[in-house]
């Protein structure tokens, strides 16, 4: 579907991966979760990113969007707490964690563990609208019972997950993962100059006002990492990372993907892609890294952000783009999304809701799998595939 300025309004979803938590039950949706969870016990408190995303067209512009993100930690291990130094609450980059972690329910946990994401629309909004930009869920519950539409030219978001070996040489590994999105969310925030009401990235003709131009996922990626090797209160780190952009004039998606976070895209109940995994070999995914200055490490494994994979598409009506670090990849198949998200679509309900409670229900599911020993899980067949015997779920943020 080629995206047109038109009267008549179009609605497209998208939806991240990681989260927790579940708003008002619904009957049929509730009975699917049953099933799903037949063999495996809900386990409330550690899973993955589920970022959603979900917009209808204007007559400026075809997209707007509903955004909402929920998440959890691993369970703490004692023996490594002691190396969890968080970025002081009253650093800037304190500051910007803190505002994405904001959710309307109290009870969801208060960090994200070793992962972490970022989101933004591509344009400074006026000053509610930017707090709410900077606080990952919009939803009509949350402000005041009435959805809310905005106009935009697009919008960026992506997830880290920081790789949890850097406790062996004592340094917190979330530190990178949020550094990481921090720069990547301050790059795409201002990514646009104006307000253009064409493509920026297309080829257009002399006399056309094109204003402002779109930053791609890669370009902010690299920006990013190279801020965090400058940044003095990161020591050092790695982690995986995904960026992806979405315009709101073409409908086009632009990715860059490093490692095995990823993401995929869901049409008409079916997986039309899903963006391939990079790694050296089984269980070591391609990550950027920051090395200490005072010490001595093996360097062989040392990608850079043009290592990353890049993809562009357009998205079409109704399509549902999900996307995630290995903690949801390794324990949900593709198959059991859809499946999800389609009785959920199915229920009905205001648009920002719904999107948020695919979100949730993912999540939840993703919690359960990564505990149940007996069930076949993503991991376990990926190992099997390398000659590694393992069974089940694989605990993850």
């Amino acid at each position: 579907m080629s995206v047109k300025r038109s009267r008549r309004t179009r609605y497209f979803r998208h939806v991240l991966a990681k989260s927790t938590s579940s708003p008002a039950p619904r009957v049929e949706t509730d009975a699917l979760m049953s099933r799903l969870f037949a063999r495996s016990p809900l386990v409330r408190q550690h899973p993955s990113w589920y970022f959603s995303l979900r917009f209808n067209s204007t007559v400026a512009h075809p997209f707007n969007f509903h955004i909402g993100v929920s998440w959890a930690p691993k369970p703490p291990d004692p023996e490594l707490t002691r190396f969890h130094t968080a970025f002081s609450a009253d650093s800037q980059l304190g500051k910007w964690r803190d505002g994405m972690l904001v959710r309307p329910r109290r009870s969801l946990p208060k960090d994200a563990g070793e992962d972490f994401f970022c989101h933004t629309e591509a344009r400074p909004f006026v000053a509610v609208l930017l707090h709410l930009s900077l606080t990952p869920c919009i939803d009509a519950q949350w402000l005041g019972g009435s959805p809310q539409r905005f106009d935009h030219q697009g919008v960026a978001f992506g997830v880290a997950d920081g790789v949890g070996g850097w406790v062996d040489s004592g340094v917190d590994p979330s530190l990178f993962a949020q550094a990481l999105m921090f720069y990547a969310h301050n790059y795409s925030h201002d990514s646009w100059a104006g307000e253009p009401e064409i493509d920026p990235t297309q080829d257009h003709g002399q006399h056309e006002d094109v204003r402002g131009r779109e930053m791609t996922p890669y370009e902010c990626l690299d920006l990013a990492y190279h801020r965090v090797l400058e940044e003095q209160l990161v020591e050092a780190g790695s982690s995986t990372a995904c960026l992806l952009t979405l315009n709101s004039s073409s409908g086009v998606l632009r990715s860059a993907n490093l490692g095995d976070s990823g993401y995929l895209i869901i049409r008409s109940s079916s997986v039309i892609y899903r963006e391939p995994t990079q790694t050296h070999y089984f269980n070591c995914p391609l990550q950027l890294t920051k090395y200490p200055e005072s010490a001595s490490f093996n360097k062989y494994y040392l990608d850079l952000p043009s290592a990353a994979a890049q993809h562009e598409t357009k998205l079409r009506h109704g399509d549902i783009v999900i996307a995630y670090t290995d903690g949801l990849s390794d324990n949900v198949f593709p198959t059991e999304l859809v499946a999800i998200c389609s009785l959920i679509a199915r229920a009905g309900g205001p648009e920002g809701e719904q999107v948020q409670f695919m979100a949730n229900r993912i999540v939840q599911y993703a919690q359960a799998c990564m505990r149940d020993r007996k069930r076949a899980s993503p991991f376990e067949r990926d190992a099997a595939r390398e000659g590694i015997s393992y069974r089940g779920g694989k605990v993850d943020e």
